[in-house]
């Protein structure tokens, strides 16, 4: 951070000394050098005689840093801070600091926004809160102890990478219709997003299925799960009670069908239908986008991506900003017809 140069230290050297029974007196003023910013050296001189200082005009606080919101941060423990200091935790929480300053910021925007869209529904409020810190409700969240702990080294960089994907976007929300957006987000995606018709039921016409660039450079884009037929049985008799396991397992699980993304879209489990969703989460499954076979008592799930695959996806944010996308082309890729406004 840069600090503003130091009054230079006045040395006044005196000499005297008797010439021709005459005094002189001589002043030598000595004007030194202060450090600004990056060590740029600035002559610092002394005010003028009845000069009076002007202090440096107080810069206007942003938006982010005046709007207050209440964050359930653990049992009935609430704690208020700004939208700021809130962003940065979500931001450190939900996207890796190494990704590009573009992708950064799009993260940043959508926390914004999901989080106005959040406050609007008032789910919190019989707990005090606007909002939680459990990802599975509201976004994940970090304390920034815990996350300079697990950054270690680069602890001070990541830091302020994140202050300045918040900062540089401060403000901005993405809306429809003049209402902030739904901002979902997940983390890979295939090479489409999903329509979130299809995971949730509800048609949002900015939630629709887009392209996506990210591949195989992301870490576990291909997963496979591996479950007993016993592990099968007991857990879908746990959650459905009703399905029939008799018979061959091989035809325990059947009749998928898929979404036009290539995302599981239903399936039979034990007779019962299912959404592809309810699958992923009966089976522990990185995503809804996999395949199944059966052998030798044993049921392989080989899955591809890592989330709902709705809205945005992270690793695809990222691989447009490698690509030159800066955050607002990233946000209305993944956003289909919304605008960009800034709070004031």
């Amino acid at each position: 951070m840069g600090r503003w140069p130091m009054d230079g230290d006045v040395m006044r050297m005196v000499a005297s000394g008797m010439v021709m029974g005459l005094a002189t007196l001589l002043l030598f003023p000595l004007l030194t050098l202060g450090q600004a910013g990056g060590g740029e050296s600035v002559a610092t001189l002394p005010p003028e005689p009845g000069a009076s200082a002007t202090p440096a005009p107080e810069q206007a606080k942003t938006w982010d840093q005046t709007q207050t919101l209440r964050v359930l941060v653990g049992e009935d423990q609430v704690e208020e801070m700004t939208m700021e200091e809130y962003l940065w935790r979500v931001v450190a929480a939900e996207m890796p600091a190494s990704f590009e300053p573009q992708a950064l910021r799009a993260q940043a925007v959508c926390a914004r926004t999901y989080s106005l869209w959040k406050m609007q529904a008032n789910a919190h409020q019989d707990q005090g809160a606007d909002i939680c810190a459990d990802s599975g409700c509201c976004q994940a969240y970090i304390d920034p102890q815990k996350a300079t702990e697990n950054w270690g080294d680069n602890a001070q960089s990541n830091t302020e990478k994140i202050a300045q994907a918040v900062s540089d976007t401060a403000g901005q929300v993405m809306t429809y219709d003049g209402k902030p957006i739904q901002a979902v987000f997940f983390s890979s995606s295939t090479d489409s997003t999903e329509d979130a018709q299809a995971v949730w039921g509800n048609s949002m016409p900015y939630l629709v299925s887009v392209s996506s660039p990210e591949g195989e450079e992301v870490p576990n884009y291909y997963s496979t799960v591996t479950l007993t037929q016993e592990e099968v049985e007991k857990k879908v008799t746990e959650a459905y009670p009703d399905a029939d396991l008799s018979g061959d397992p091989a035809g325990w699980l059947s009749g998928m069908t898929l979404t036009a993304s290539g995302r599981v879209a239903s399936m039979k489990v034990g007779g019962v239908e299912l959404t592809g969703g309810a699958v992923r989460t009966l089976f522990g499954l990185r995503s809804a986008c996999f395949q199944v076979t059966y052998q030798e008592g044993k049921f392989t799930f080989s899955v591809t991506g890592y989330g709902h695959g709705v809205g945005m996806s992270q690793y695809g944010a990222n691989a447009m900003a490698k690509e030159g996308s800066n955050w607002q082309d990233i946000l209305k890729h993944y956003y289909t017809g919304v605008s960009i406004e800034k709070k004031s």
